[in-house]
């Protein structure tokens, strides 16, 4: 069983929207949190703060349909459901970690970028 997730996991990065998106902004969030093992619904909560139920259900149904994620149903009361990564979802490692080196790398220059393009007096 991997370690607990840990809820601080996106502190800081909540608002900050990146330029390439995969499918919606909480995708690639849960690929990471799914890349140490099988987890349960409530334990990928944890971490994705600000995620509804239903937003996590959808992205989780989508990652699944893409073939990115299993989910595996447990009889007992009450069932449990986990969701794993597949082989193609664990193949998304190494692009993941070359993107987010470049983000780290460039995210001054793309705020820069975005607050000269909102000119002054603009909200967005």
């Amino acid at each position: 069983m991997p370690e607990p997730l840990d809820a601080a996991m996106f502190d800081g990065v909540e608002d900050l929207e990146l330029p390439i998106r995969f499918r919606n902004k909480w995708m690639g969030r849960i690929l990471l949190c799914l890349e140490n093992g099988p987890r349960r619904f409530t334990e990928l909560q944890v971490p994705l703060k600000g995620i509804t139920p239903k937003v996590l259900a959808e992205s989780l149904r989508a990652l699944e349909r893409d073939g990115m994620v299993t989910r595996t149903s447990y009889g007992g009361v009450p069932p449990r459901v986990e969701y794993e990564l597949t082989e193609l979802g664990r193949s998304l490692r190494e692009p993941r970690e070359i993107w987010c080196k470049w983000v780290d790398a460039h995210v001054h220059e793309i705020l820069r970028a975005r607050a000269a393009a909102a000119g002054p007096g603009d909200a967005g």
